[in-house]
């Protein structure tokens, strides 16, 4: 098990969980919610995004496709004592969702395009923007208008066919952050309808 430091909390990271990175603190750096927001955090691993909607005063569904990811993420809420703030459980995408809407969605997706044996935490598809655009296309069915879709895109994953994508789903958009890193741009989007 690791430790990560998120503001002033520390972190548990399960061995079988994505340890947050770059990319992680990027989003949460970038993600405003209003106190009594209703938030979901897809594909939420040790919980960073979920107990950072959490401790601006939202209420969240934390879903990850990895039970240890949902366990984790609720071992950290509960040690964090945002417990009564946070549901996390397993799913795929939006699949474990009640039709329900949010003021807020959260998805740092797995975005590299990678070759031979999959690691879900990390292989976005082929080319790897498959998984994000799955997960956008249903974006307009769970988010409340006036609400907000944040969310992680790598320039190694055609940007330019991202914002097409969010243009044809009539989602509006911005990017709210953008950070080189080694061999990658990341920038954090926010879409709205």
């Amino acid at each position: 098990m690791k430790r990560v430091f998120f503001r002033d909390l520390e972190l548990l990271v399960y061995d079988s969980v994505y340890e947050p990175a770059e990319d992680s603190f990027l989003l949460a750096e970038s993600v405003r919610v209003k106190q009594g927001s209703y938030a979901l955090d897809i594909g939420c691993g040790c919980g960073i995004q979920a107990i950072n909607l959490a401790m601006q005063g939202a209420n969240v569904v934390a879903v990850d496709i990895s039970r240890d990811a949902a366990k984790n993420t609720l071992e950290n809420a509960k040690n964090c004592g945002l417990s009564q703030r946070i549901l996390a459980i397993q799913g795929d995408l939006f699949n474990a969702i009640a039709k329900k809407k949010f003021d807020c969605i959260v998805f740092n997706p797995p975005y590299l395009p990678l070759e031979g044996p999959r690691d879900k935490a990390l292989d976005g598809g082929p080319h790897g923007y498959e998984l994000l655009h799955r997960f956008l296309a249903k974006v307009p069915k769970y988010l409340k208008k006036y609400g907000a879709c944040y969310f992680v895109q790598s320039s190694l994953s055609d940007e330019a066919l991202t914002k097409r994508k969010l243009s044809k789903l009539g989602l509006s958009f911005e990017i709210v952050e953008k950070r080189h890193f080694f061999f990658e741009e990341l920038m954090v989007f926010k879409a709205f309808l």
